[in-house]
Formats: structure tokens, C-alpha cells, sequence
């Protein structure tokens, strides 16, 4: 049972470090600018799924929309003749709150460890008296 937790709070824990990782790069980027005839950076989503065994593993990510947004930025290098770049269409509140959902999630699964641990630990000692 203790394993058991150790391990789906375990797999837990990779899926939201995967998870924080899509969203730091999403903030990394929300202003980086392509040329008009491009593609706009593409949001990433990461998508959970549960294992058969217990827990859950991350079973691949998404993209967001390539359109983005067109911006009016006349001295970026990469402004067509009207003056428009296009950005990406992320949204950094969106973002920011994703972060503390994701962190969140990862503290608590960290916890989980630390307690199934600290209960192994403990049957070990009373099988030693």
C-alpha cells in the first residue's frame, strides 16, 4: 500500500513537472514575434491521462492556434510593409494561473511522498523491536 502511494504520487509528480515546463515555456514566449506569413508561436498543452497500473502519465501534448494575433509594431525587424507582426495567441493570466494550479498539484503529490516515506519508515522501526 505504502508503495503503491509512493508511486502514484510519484507518477503525479513528473506530469505536473511536465505540466510547469509547457507553461514556462508559454511565458517564455508570449512575446515573441513572427513575420506576418508565418506561424505564430503555438501554445503548448500537456494531456494526463491515467494509467492502467495506478496514477496517471502524461500521453502527449497539444498545440494552441499558429494564427495567433496580428500586432502593429512598425520598428520590430520583422514587420511586414504595414508594420504588423504576429504574436502569439496566449493569455498570461491564463498562464499564471495554470502555474499555481500546477504547482500546487506538485506540492501536494511532494507531500504525499514524503508522508508514504515517513509511514514506511515507521513500520520499518516496529519491525525491528
Amino acid at each position: 500500500m505504502t508503495f503503491d502511494a509512493i508511486g502514484i504520487a510519484g507518477s503525479a509528480l513528473t506530469t505536473h513537472r511536465k505540466w510547469l515546463d509547457a507553461i514556462s515555456d508559454n511565458i517564455a514566449n508570449v512575446n515573441t514575434a513572427a513575420r506576418t506569413d508565418g506561424a505564430a508561436f503555438q501554445e503548448r498543452f500537456v494531456i494526463a491521462r491515467a494509467s492502467e497500473s495506478g496514477g496517471v502519465h502524461v500521453g502527449g501534448t497539444a498545440l494552441g492556434s499558429a494564427d495567433g494575433n496580428l500586432a502593429y509594431d512598425p520598428t520590430h525587424p520583422l514587420a511586414d510593409e504595414d508594420g504588423m507582426v504576429r504574436m502569439p495567441d496566449i493569455d498570461l493570466g491564463q498562464q499564471m494561473s495554470n502555474l499555481i494550479m500546477a504547482q500546487r498539484g506538485y506540492e501536494a503529490n511532494a507531500a504525499v511522498v514524503d508522508r508514504a516515506k515517513s509511514t514506511y519508515e515507521a513500520a520499518l522501526q516496529i519491525g525491528r523491536s
